[in-house]
């Protein structure tokens, strides 16, 4: 099982120690309470994955998991867990998760470094 990690950017956001995936405050607190909506057990936490589709080739998921998986990454921003798969991680090593609520809808975004490009959505990338 992968390290537990944790780090926080020169911005104030948490972002990916490591290889891993970050969230940002907005994100940990949307992800806390989304969490308790749906009373998950202590110790569940955020997958984050990347699969083949959306409309620049690869698209990002988002869901949640009661426990984490043979293989994951495991990272812990203020208490809330994230989950990323070896094989989506390639894709989103030091990506960072914000959560943004605003005129024009609210929803989760990504912060990809390694997308050459990405959608006008916002949802899918590619590399």
């Amino acid at each position: 099982m992968a390290e537990i990690s944790e780090s926080v950017g020169s911005t104030g956001i948490p972002e990916a120690a490591g290889s891993g995936v970050g969230l940002s405050p907005a994100a940990i607190e949307r992800v806390r309470l989304l969490l308790r909506r749906e009373n998950r057990a202590e110790g569940a936490g955020l997958r984050v994955g990347v699969v083949n589709g959306g409309c620049s080739g690869m698209q990002y998921t988002l869901g949640f998991d009661d426990e984490p998986k043979a293989g994951d990454e495991i990272s812990v921003f203020d208490g809330v867990r994230v989950f990323v798969d070896a094989e989506s991680l390639q894709y989103l090593v030091g990506t960072v998760v914000d959560f943004a609520d605003g005129l024009h809808g609210a929803g989760f975004r990504f912060t990809n470094p390694n997308a050459d490009r990405t959608c006008g959505c916002g949802s899918s990338f590619s590399v």
